[in-house]
Protein backbone atom coordinates (compact mmCIF):
# COMPACT_ATOMS: atom_id res chain seq x y z
CA UNK A 1 0.00 0.00 0.00
CA UNK A 2 1.39 3.37 -1.04
CA UNK A 3 2.06 5.84 1.69
CA UNK A 4 0.12 9.09 1.48
CA UNK A 5 2.14 11.91 0.04
CA UNK A 6 2.61 14.78 2.46
CA UNK A 7 0.88 17.97 1.43
CA UNK A 8 3.24 20.52 -0.02
CA UNK A 9 3.02 23.99 1.53
CA UNK A 10 1.81 26.52 -1.02
CA UNK A 11 4.71 28.81 -0.23
CA UNK A 12 7.15 26.11 -1.42
CA UNK A 13 5.74 26.03 -4.97
CA UNK A 14 8.18 27.08 -7.70
CA UNK A 15 5.79 29.69 -9.11
CA UNK A 16 3.91 31.15 -6.14
CA UNK A 17 0.68 33.00 -6.84
CA UNK A 18 0.55 36.71 -6.10
CA UNK A 19 -1.92 37.68 -3.37
CA UNK A 20 -5.24 37.81 -5.22
CA UNK A 21 -6.81 40.76 -3.41
CA UNK A 22 -3.65 42.80 -3.90
CA UNK A 23 -3.59 41.76 -7.56
CA UNK A 24 -7.13 43.08 -8.02
CA UNK A 25 -6.19 46.37 -6.35
CA UNK A 26 -3.14 46.57 -8.62
CA UNK A 27 -5.33 46.02 -11.71
CA UNK A 28 -7.84 48.72 -10.66
CA UNK A 29 -5.07 51.23 -9.88
CA UNK A 30 -3.25 50.50 -13.13
CA UNK A 31 -6.44 50.77 -15.20
CA UNK A 32 -7.57 54.04 -13.62
CA UNK A 33 -4.11 55.57 -13.20
CA UNK A 34 -4.99 56.59 -9.65
CA UNK A 35 -4.87 55.00 -6.20
CA UNK A 36 -7.77 57.22 -5.11
CA UNK A 37 -10.01 56.11 -8.00
CA UNK A 38 -9.10 52.49 -7.33
CA UNK A 39 -10.13 52.93 -3.69
CA UNK A 40 -13.45 54.47 -4.76
CA UNK A 41 -14.14 51.70 -7.30
CA UNK A 42 -13.35 48.87 -4.88
CA UNK A 43 -15.01 50.46 -1.86
CA UNK A 44 -11.89 50.48 0.32
CA UNK A 45 -9.79 53.23 1.89
CA UNK A 46 -6.86 54.92 0.19
CA UNK A 47 -4.63 53.54 2.93
CA UNK A 48 -5.77 49.99 2.15
CA UNK A 49 -4.93 50.54 -1.53
CA UNK A 50 -1.43 51.71 -0.62
CA UNK A 51 -0.97 48.68 1.63
CA UNK A 52 -2.03 46.27 -1.13
CA UNK A 53 0.26 47.97 -3.65
CA UNK A 54 3.19 47.64 -1.23
CA UNK A 55 2.30 43.97 -0.83
CA UNK A 56 2.22 43.29 -4.57
CA UNK A 57 5.45 45.24 -5.13
CA UNK A 58 7.15 43.23 -2.36
CA UNK A 59 5.98 40.07 -4.15
CA UNK A 60 7.31 41.44 -7.46
CA UNK A 61 10.59 42.51 -5.89
CA UNK A 62 10.50 45.82 -7.75
CA UNK A 63 8.33 48.93 -8.16
CA UNK A 64 5.28 48.53 -10.39
CA UNK A 65 4.23 52.20 -10.25
CA UNK A 66 5.87 55.59 -10.52
CA UNK A 67 4.19 58.01 -8.11
CA UNK A 68 3.30 61.29 -9.82
CA UNK A 69 1.81 64.49 -8.46
CA UNK A 70 -1.84 63.69 -9.18
CA UNK A 71 -1.73 60.04 -10.10
CA UNK A 72 0.49 57.11 -10.91
CA UNK A 73 1.92 55.50 -14.02
CA UNK A 74 3.17 51.98 -14.57
CA UNK A 75 6.83 51.04 -14.73
CA UNK A 76 7.88 48.66 -17.50
CA UNK A 77 7.42 45.74 -15.11
CA UNK A 78 4.02 47.12 -14.15
CA UNK A 79 2.94 47.41 -17.80
CA UNK A 80 3.92 43.82 -18.44
CA UNK A 81 2.07 42.62 -15.35
CA UNK A 82 -1.03 44.69 -16.05
CA UNK A 83 -1.70 43.00 -19.39
CA UNK A 84 -1.88 39.62 -17.64
CA UNK A 85 -3.66 40.91 -14.52
CA UNK A 86 -6.39 42.55 -16.59
CA UNK A 87 -7.04 39.34 -18.52
CA UNK A 88 -6.98 37.29 -15.31
CA UNK A 89 -9.49 39.54 -13.51
CA UNK A 90 -11.80 39.45 -16.54
CA UNK A 91 -11.64 35.65 -16.55
CA UNK A 92 -12.32 35.50 -12.81
CA UNK A 93 -15.38 37.69 -13.25
CA UNK A 94 -16.60 35.43 -16.05
CA UNK A 95 -16.06 32.43 -13.80
CA UNK A 96 -18.12 34.13 -11.13
CA UNK A 97 -20.90 34.83 -13.62
CA UNK A 98 -20.90 31.16 -14.65
CA UNK A 99 -21.01 29.97 -11.03
CA UNK A 100 -24.01 32.20 -10.32
CA UNK A 101 -25.83 31.62 -13.60
CA UNK A 102 -28.95 30.37 -11.81
CA UNK A 103 -29.02 33.49 -9.63
CA UNK A 104 -28.35 35.71 -12.64
CA UNK A 105 -31.51 34.38 -14.21
CA UNK A 106 -33.36 36.32 -11.49
CA UNK A 107 -31.20 39.45 -11.31
CA UNK A 108 -30.21 42.44 -13.43
CA UNK A 109 -27.28 44.75 -12.68
CA UNK A 110 -27.30 48.06 -14.54
CA UNK A 111 -25.14 51.17 -14.50
CA UNK A 112 -26.33 54.63 -15.54
CA UNK A 113 -25.83 58.32 -14.81
CA UNK A 114 -27.55 59.68 -11.66
CA UNK A 115 -29.77 62.13 -13.57
CA UNK A 116 -31.10 59.48 -15.94
CA UNK A 117 -31.64 57.12 -13.02
CA UNK A 118 -33.58 59.61 -10.89
CA UNK A 119 -35.62 61.38 -13.59
CA UNK A 120 -36.33 58.60 -16.09
CA UNK A 121 -35.55 55.08 -14.91
CA UNK A 122 -36.51 54.97 -11.23
CA UNK A 123 -40.02 56.47 -11.72
CA UNK A 124 -40.73 53.63 -14.17
CA UNK A 125 -39.19 50.72 -12.23
CA UNK A 126 -42.38 49.88 -10.33
CA UNK A 127 -43.91 48.79 -13.63
CA UNK A 128 -41.08 46.34 -14.23
CA UNK A 129 -41.30 45.02 -10.68
CA UNK A 130 -45.03 44.42 -11.09
CA UNK A 131 -44.38 42.43 -14.27
CA UNK A 132 -41.39 40.52 -12.85
CA UNK A 133 -41.75 40.43 -9.04
CA UNK A 134 -39.11 37.68 -8.67
CA UNK A 135 -36.40 39.65 -10.50
CA UNK A 136 -33.99 41.73 -8.44
CA UNK A 137 -32.78 45.01 -9.95
CA UNK A 138 -29.38 46.28 -8.86
CA UNK A 139 -28.58 49.80 -10.04
CA UNK A 140 -25.30 51.69 -9.87
CA UNK A 141 -25.80 55.42 -10.51
CA UNK A 142 -22.54 57.33 -10.93
CA UNK A 143 -20.78 59.58 -13.40
CA UNK A 144 -17.94 57.20 -14.28
CA UNK A 145 -18.19 54.99 -17.34
CA UNK A 146 -18.61 51.32 -16.56
CA UNK A 147 -15.51 49.24 -17.23
CA UNK A 148 -17.05 45.84 -17.84
CA UNK A 149 -13.67 44.12 -17.50
CA UNK A 150 -13.50 45.18 -13.86
CA UNK A 151 -17.14 45.02 -12.78
CA UNK A 152 -20.06 42.64 -12.53
CA UNK A 153 -22.47 44.90 -14.43
CA UNK A 154 -24.73 43.27 -17.02
CA UNK A 155 -25.28 46.41 -19.07
CA UNK A 156 -25.15 50.19 -18.93
CA UNK A 157 -27.13 53.12 -20.27
CA UNK A 158 -24.82 55.83 -21.56
CA UNK A 159 -25.63 59.31 -22.80
CA UNK A 160 -23.22 60.14 -25.57
CA UNK A 161 -22.28 59.75 -29.24
CA UNK A 162 -22.36 55.94 -29.32
CA UNK A 163 -19.82 53.76 -31.10
CA UNK A 164 -18.03 52.68 -27.90
CA UNK A 165 -15.04 50.48 -28.67
CA UNK A 166 -15.44 46.80 -27.84
CA UNK A 167 -19.08 47.16 -26.83
CA UNK A 168 -22.40 46.35 -28.42
CA UNK A 169 -24.24 49.69 -28.75
CA UNK A 170 -27.98 49.97 -29.27
CA UNK A 171 -29.65 53.37 -29.38
CA UNK A 172 -32.40 53.50 -26.79
CA UNK A 173 -33.69 57.06 -27.27
CA UNK A 174 -32.82 60.30 -29.01
CA UNK A 175 -32.69 63.54 -27.06
CA UNK A 176 -33.59 67.19 -27.57
CA UNK A 177 -33.51 70.40 -25.55
CA UNK A 178 -36.59 72.20 -24.32
CA UNK A 179 -37.01 75.39 -22.28
CA UNK A 180 -38.83 74.60 -19.02
CA UNK A 181 -39.77 76.42 -15.85
CA UNK A 182 -42.20 76.25 -12.97
CA UNK A 183 -45.70 77.56 -13.73
CA UNK A 184 -45.15 79.90 -10.77
CA UNK A 185 -42.34 81.66 -12.61
CA UNK A 186 -44.76 82.82 -15.29
CA UNK A 187 -47.41 84.11 -12.91
CA UNK A 188 -48.41 87.62 -13.95
CA UNK A 189 -47.12 87.08 -17.49
CA UNK A 190 -49.73 86.44 -20.14
CA UNK A 191 -48.99 84.69 -23.38
CA UNK A 192 -45.25 83.96 -22.95
CA UNK A 193 -44.73 82.29 -26.31
CA UNK A 194 -41.44 83.65 -27.72
CA UNK A 195 -37.84 83.97 -26.59
CA UNK A 196 -38.30 87.74 -26.23
CA UNK A 197 -41.00 87.13 -23.62
CA UNK A 198 -38.40 85.32 -21.45
CA UNK A 199 -35.54 87.79 -21.81
CA UNK A 200 -35.69 89.10 -18.23
CA UNK A 201 -36.32 85.85 -16.34
CA UNK A 202 -33.54 84.22 -14.23
CA UNK A 203 -31.55 81.42 -15.84
CA UNK A 204 -30.43 77.97 -14.67
CA UNK A 205 -27.37 76.31 -16.21
CA UNK A 206 -26.82 72.56 -16.67
CA UNK A 207 -23.06 71.95 -16.40
CA UNK A 208 -23.26 68.14 -16.28
CA UNK A 209 -19.94 66.54 -17.31
CA UNK A 210 -21.63 64.44 -20.02
CA UNK A 211 -22.72 67.64 -21.76
CA UNK A 212 -23.37 67.31 -25.48
CA UNK A 213 -21.28 69.81 -27.53
CA UNK A 214 -24.34 70.36 -29.73
CA UNK A 215 -26.44 71.37 -26.70
CA UNK A 216 -26.65 75.19 -26.63
CA UNK A 217 -25.74 77.43 -23.74
CA UNK A 218 -28.17 80.21 -22.86
CA UNK A 219 -26.01 82.74 -24.68
CA UNK A 220 -26.08 80.59 -27.83
CA UNK A 221 -29.80 79.98 -27.44
CA UNK A 222 -30.72 83.67 -27.27
CA UNK A 223 -28.27 84.59 -30.06
CA UNK A 224 -29.81 81.98 -32.37
CA UNK A 225 -33.12 83.85 -31.96
CA UNK A 226 -31.63 87.25 -32.72
CA UNK A 227 -31.53 88.36 -29.09
CA UNK A 228 -28.62 89.51 -26.95
CA UNK A 229 -28.66 88.99 -23.22
CA UNK A 230 -25.69 90.48 -21.39
CA UNK A 231 -26.15 88.30 -18.29
CA UNK A 232 -26.71 85.04 -20.19
CA UNK A 233 -23.90 83.30 -18.28
CA UNK A 234 -25.19 84.32 -14.85
CA UNK A 235 -27.48 82.22 -12.71
CA UNK A 236 -27.50 78.96 -10.76
CA UNK A 237 -25.21 76.22 -12.09
CA UNK A 238 -25.45 72.49 -11.43
CA UNK A 239 -23.19 69.56 -12.29
CA UNK A 240 -26.12 67.19 -12.75
CA UNK A 241 -29.05 67.61 -15.12
CA UNK A 242 -31.53 66.38 -12.53
CA UNK A 243 -30.49 69.15 -10.13
CA UNK A 244 -31.02 71.81 -12.81
CA UNK A 245 -34.51 70.40 -13.40
CA UNK A 246 -35.27 70.36 -9.67
CA UNK A 247 -34.19 74.01 -9.42
CA UNK A 248 -36.59 74.85 -12.26
CA UNK A 249 -39.38 73.01 -10.46
CA UNK A 250 -38.58 75.11 -7.41
CA UNK A 251 -39.18 78.30 -9.40
CA UNK A 252 -35.51 79.37 -9.49
CA UNK A 253 -35.48 80.15 -13.20
CA UNK A 254 -35.60 78.86 -16.77
CA UNK A 255 -33.69 75.71 -17.66
CA UNK A 256 -32.58 74.28 -20.99
CA UNK A 257 -33.58 70.76 -20.05
CA UNK A 258 -33.12 67.40 -21.73
CA UNK A 259 -36.61 66.49 -22.89
CA UNK A 260 -36.47 62.84 -21.78
CA UNK A 261 -35.47 63.83 -18.25
CA UNK A 262 -38.08 66.60 -17.93
CA UNK A 263 -40.98 64.75 -19.54
CA UNK A 264 -42.42 63.29 -16.33
CA UNK A 265 -42.42 66.65 -14.56
CA UNK A 266 -44.06 68.32 -17.57
CA UNK A 267 -46.75 65.64 -17.68
CA UNK A 268 -47.45 66.07 -13.94
CA UNK A 269 -47.61 69.88 -14.19
CA UNK A 270 -44.53 70.61 -12.09
CA UNK A 271 -42.91 72.11 -15.17
CA UNK A 272 -44.21 73.85 -18.26
CA UNK A 273 -42.61 74.31 -21.67
CA UNK A 274 -43.89 77.82 -22.42
CA UNK A 275 -42.58 78.34 -25.95
CA UNK A 276 -44.51 77.42 -29.06
CA UNK A 277 -41.33 76.66 -31.04
CA UNK A 278 -40.15 73.14 -31.79
CA UNK A 279 -37.65 71.42 -29.52
CA UNK A 280 -33.99 71.46 -30.61
CA UNK A 281 -32.57 67.99 -31.30
CA UNK A 282 -29.02 67.28 -30.10
CA UNK A 283 -26.36 64.89 -31.35
CA UNK A 284 -26.06 62.73 -28.25
CA UNK A 285 -28.50 59.92 -27.48
CA UNK A 286 -29.09 57.27 -24.80
CA UNK A 287 -27.38 53.99 -25.60
CA UNK A 288 -27.73 50.48 -24.23
CA UNK A 289 -24.22 49.03 -24.06
CA UNK A 290 -22.71 45.71 -23.03
CA UNK A 291 -19.65 43.63 -23.99
CA UNK A 292 -19.83 42.00 -27.38
CA UNK A 293 -20.55 38.31 -27.18
CA UNK A 294 -22.16 38.52 -23.74
CA UNK A 295 -24.88 35.92 -23.15
CA UNK A 296 -27.88 37.19 -21.22
CA UNK A 297 -30.07 35.18 -18.86
CA UNK A 298 -33.90 35.53 -18.82
CA UNK A 299 -33.86 38.42 -16.29
CA UNK A 300 -31.55 40.53 -18.44
CA UNK A 301 -33.51 39.79 -21.62
CA UNK A 302 -36.78 40.72 -19.92
CA UNK A 303 -35.29 43.98 -18.65
CA UNK A 304 -33.93 44.88 -22.09
CA UNK A 305 -37.31 44.25 -23.73
CA UNK A 306 -39.02 46.32 -21.04
CA UNK A 307 -36.55 49.22 -21.50
CA UNK A 308 -37.17 49.25 -25.25
CA UNK A 309 -40.93 49.34 -24.72
CA UNK A 310 -40.60 52.16 -22.19
CA UNK A 311 -38.52 54.21 -24.63
CA UNK A 312 -41.16 53.82 -27.36
CA UNK A 313 -43.91 54.73 -24.89
CA UNK A 314 -41.93 57.75 -23.68
CA UNK A 315 -41.40 59.05 -27.22
CA UNK A 316 -45.13 58.70 -27.89
CA UNK A 317 -45.96 60.64 -24.71
CA UNK A 318 -43.44 63.34 -25.68
CA UNK A 319 -45.10 63.75 -29.07
CA UNK A 320 -48.44 64.35 -27.36
CA UNK A 321 -47.02 66.96 -24.97
CA UNK A 322 -45.05 68.83 -27.66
Amino acid sequence: MLAARPERPLEDLKDPMPPFVSLRVFEAAARSGSFARAAEELGISAGAVSQHIRSIEEFAGQPLFRRLGRGVELTEAGKSAFAHASAAIAEMLQAGRAMRSALRGRRISISTAPSFASKWLIPRLSQFQELYPDTEVRMSADMTLTDFSGSDMDLAIRYGPGGYEGLHCERLMTESVVVVCSPRLLEGQTGAKTAADLINLPLIHDDAPERDPSCPTWGMWFAARGLRRADAERGLRFNQSSLAIEAAIGGKGLALAKRQLALGDIADGRLVAPLSEAEAPVNFAYWLVWPRGRRFEPAQMAFLDWLRAQAIEGDSAADHTA
